[in-house]
């Protein structure tokens, strides 16, 4: 049985980050381990925060795994919150993918055309570090733009312009590559490449109105555990986005959108065949 290892924050009060994507993993059949990068009171739109940087914890922890001989079918890194943490972290991820780890990158940088509360451009430029050590990244939309330097557009963008945001992903050094939330022709869609059979693809959803925090870790924990149970790319890809979309439609009347989806509430929303179909 295939194993990952976790390398993002923990957030004290939300289900985002390692909070919403280790119920779905373990759910999963997927045994999980972790290896924070910091410490985080809350999810950052509240506007005020605290942050404990585990920069020294990282580094005094992997010598000891390396001692111990632990090793893992696959890494997804999440946020960075230091140079020396992103150096770290993807000299590890590039050291662990020559002896056969799938690198998994979720660049989590921002959304809805800015970055997010906190986040700085020095982020930006720590993410492209660890883009260029992944075997698949699937930043959304806002943080493919800011990753590869394309300017953000307010409406659609046509499928040229999607391939060609996918191709300079694949520049930095990333295997693979979904771009997510993004408007495609005028339909909301999520576009990959597959560098295992050369091809593209795009896969059109409906939308929800609203914004919950936590959404693209659900994504990445269920297209994560799908990949590693032996499903491809696209498969996979359809039913991360379906089983989004059903945990967004039973909690789109939540108050506090803040706090995310209660991820253990919704672990039934996994078991279900995919019926969205090409929505």
């Amino acid at each position: 049985m295939k194993q990952i290892l976790l390398i993002n924050d923990v957030v004290g009060y939300g289900k985002v980050g390692m909070g919403a994507m280790l119920p779905i993993l373990s759910y999963l059949g997927i045994p999980t381990y972790s290896l924070p990068t910091a410490l985080v009171s809350n999810t950052l739109n509240y506007g005020k925060f605290n942050i404990q940087d585990t920069t020294e914890y990282i580094k005094g922890t992997l010598p000891v795994w390396k001692e111990l001989g632990f090793s893992f079918d696959a890494i997804c890194t999440g946020l960075m919150f230091s140079e020396e943490q992103a150096k770290l972290v993807a000299s590890y991820c590039e050291e662990q993918g020559k002896n056969g780890t799938i690198v998994f990158v979720d660049p989590i940088l921002g959304d809805g055309g800015q970055l997010y509360n906190g986040v700085t451009e020095r982020q930006v430029e720590l993410m492209r570090e660890m883009v260029s050590v992944a075997d698949l990244t699937f930043p959304n939309y806002t943080e493919a733009c800011y990753l590869t330097g394309t300017r953000i557009k307010s409406g659609s963008i046509s499928w040229e312009e999607a391939g060609d945001l996918l191709d300079k992903l694949r520049d930095m050094g990333s295997k693979s590559a979904l771009i997510t939330s993004c408007k495609i022709d005028g339909h909301n869609s999520v576009a990959g490449y597959n560098h295992f059979n050369d091809n593209y693809f795009h896969l059109d959803y409906h939308e929800i109105p609203g914004l919950f925090h936590g959404t693209g870790d659900i994504f990445s924990a269920v297209l994560i555990g799908h990949l590693l149970n032996g499903e491809p790319l696209k498969g996979s890809t359809r039913q991360a986005m379906d089983t989004v979309f059903r945990m967004i439609d039973r909690y789109s009347d939540t108050d506090d959108k803040n706090r995310g989806i209660p991820v253990e509430k919704c672990l039934d929303l996994l078991s279900l065949e995919d019926d969205l179909g090409e929505r």
